[in-house]
């Protein structure tokens, strides 16, 4: 056992447009960092924050990174407790999976103090008890992205079955997050209940384009495939400019453009060499609108959680 262990994950892209809750993308612009220090007395408590924040809840019942820990914490049945410091590089009610980076930071710091007695991927149940505070259900698509790093797909959640998916290495993901609120949960109550068979034909093509695409590296399955008919519709209003930042960066060669998952934040996928015109046209037409914005970029492939730093109790 460890004296003290840090861990990060990083930012996220729930559903990637056309994958409304099986699809999250990792998104390493953006991580947070969770540092656990083993102490005596059982429990989980939290030590000092920083980042792009300067407080955050101070329980298990209302912290993602300190529920997640304590699960793993009582899953190996350790007579120790730990206190957890949390560094926030992803922005919190952004789009960009900032709660379920902390939950996994949280869930892969306590199992780096503990020995590590799970892989990473067993590490996902209690990442998602860690998510389940900040939404419950929990969302698989941000925290399974955030913890096994590029493109996922949750293929069942009971039973568990998730996989990365292939991705070309030259794509890119641009994220433009906008100084405007959007509350997840008011995001997904506004969606329907039923929508028509029609529409559901039309989603179930983009989605079998897109998936196909990514696998065989077929830039103009992604680009047929990468287009949210289903949800992205229903919350647009959400976001005004949204429809003129799509075009601005479709223009520009962006292969796809919808909301990082409820929004506000607006991300698209470009090859490399399209990057820097892709994210100056979705700039712009921020500035146009009189909104401001700011722009993270990383490959689809980013990394996801990763161990940071170990170190033994001396004696």
């Amino acid at each position: 056992m460890m004296h003290q262990a840090s861990a990060s994950a990083p930012a996220s892209i729930g559903n990637v447009g056309v994958g409304f809750d099986i699809l999250g993308q990792a998104f390493d612009a953006a991580r947070d960092t969770v540092t656990a220090v083993r102490e005596e007395e059982p429990g989980v408590r939290l030590g000092a924050v920083s980042g792009l924040v300067s407080s955050l809840p101070d329980s298990a019942a209302s912290n993602t990174a300190l529920a997640a820990a304590q699960a793993v914490l009582g899953a190996v049945g350790a007579p120790c407790g730990m206190r957890l410091s949390i560094d926030k590089g992803v922005p919190l009610a952004a789009g960009m999976g900032g709660s379920a980076a902390s939950a996994v930071a949280g869930a892969a710091a306590a199992n780096a103090l503990l020995g590590e007695p799970f892989s990473v991927e067993d590490l996902l149940p209690y990442a998602l008890e860690g998510e389940r505070i900040a939404s419950d259900p929990p969302h698989w698509d941000n925290v399974m992205a955030s913890l096994l790093g590029g493109l996922v797909i949750a293929a069942s959640e009971s039973p568990a079955l998730v996989q990365r998916l292939p991705v070309p290495k030259t794509i890119v993901s641009i994220v433009l997050h906008p100084s405007v609120k959007v509350e997840t949960r008011m995001a997904r109550g506004i969606l329907r209940k039923e929508v028509p068979m029609a529409l559901v034909v039309e989603h179930s093509r983009r989605v079998a384009a897109f998936v196909a695409g990514c696998a065989a590296g077929d830039l103009g399955l992604i680009r047929a495939g990468l287009e949210d008919v289903l949800v992205e519709p229903q919350r647009q209003h959400l976001l005004p400019v949204l429809p003129a930042v799509k075009r601005a960066a479709l223009a520009a060669g962006a292969l796809g453009c919808s909301f990082s998952g409820s929004g506000p934040s607006v991300f698209a996928w470009a090859l490399e060499s399209e990057a820097d015109a892709v994210e100056d046209a979705m700039s712009w037409t921020f500035v146009e609108a009189g909104i401001a914005a700011r722009a993270y970029r990383a490959p689809v492939a980013s990394e996801g959680a990763r161990v940071e730093r170990v170190s033994e109790e001396v004696a």
